[in-house]
């Protein structure tokens, strides 16, 4: 299991951020994707289509990920997210059912394009977390993994 800060609310400067922290920490962004390049372009307003849906700068071992967003039904959550990557969409239903007792679920834990399992939750204390299984990608890959 891995613990990833997911930086939200960039308010369409997550590219221009990213590109910063990668020059100022000696790191590299290896995965990037607006809006208007995913399998839910048809679905998102016109004007989001250049705006960041997802962002993954790795610095030696330490991953960073971060948007744009989050949805406007999200807005107003702390903007950082604690993103926790688990290996199998088995372990992720096991995390998801004890972090979701007493908090409210966000968006509901489920297979999406990118991942196995997703989902967003604001815990019992209101602190915002995603589980996250990842599909196999060379997008983002999980550190101290082959990718």
């Amino acid at each position: 299991m891995q613990f990833i800060p997911y930086m939200c609310d960039f308010n369409g400067k997550c590219r221009e951020a990213f590109d910063f922290y990668a020059q100022a920490l000696g790191g590299e962004v290896v995965g990037r994707m607006t809006y208007g390049e995913s399998p839910m372009c048809d679905q998102m307003p016109p004007d989001s289509k250049d705006l960041v849906m997802h962002s993954c700068l790795m610095v030696g071992e330490a991953t960073i990920m971060g948007a744009d967003g989050p949805p406007p039904e999200n807005a107003g959550t702390d903007s950082t997210t604690i993103n926790v990557t688990v290996d199998t969409p088995e372990e992720a239903e096991r995390v998801w059912a004890a972090m979701t007792d007493g908090g409210e679920i966000k968006m509901p834990l489920q297979e999406t394009f990118w991942a196995l399992r997703w989902g967003m939750l604001v815990d019992r204390y209101g602190k915002p977390w995603m589980i996250n299984c990842l599909r196999p990608s060379e997008d983002c890959p999980t550190p101290g993994k082959a990718a």
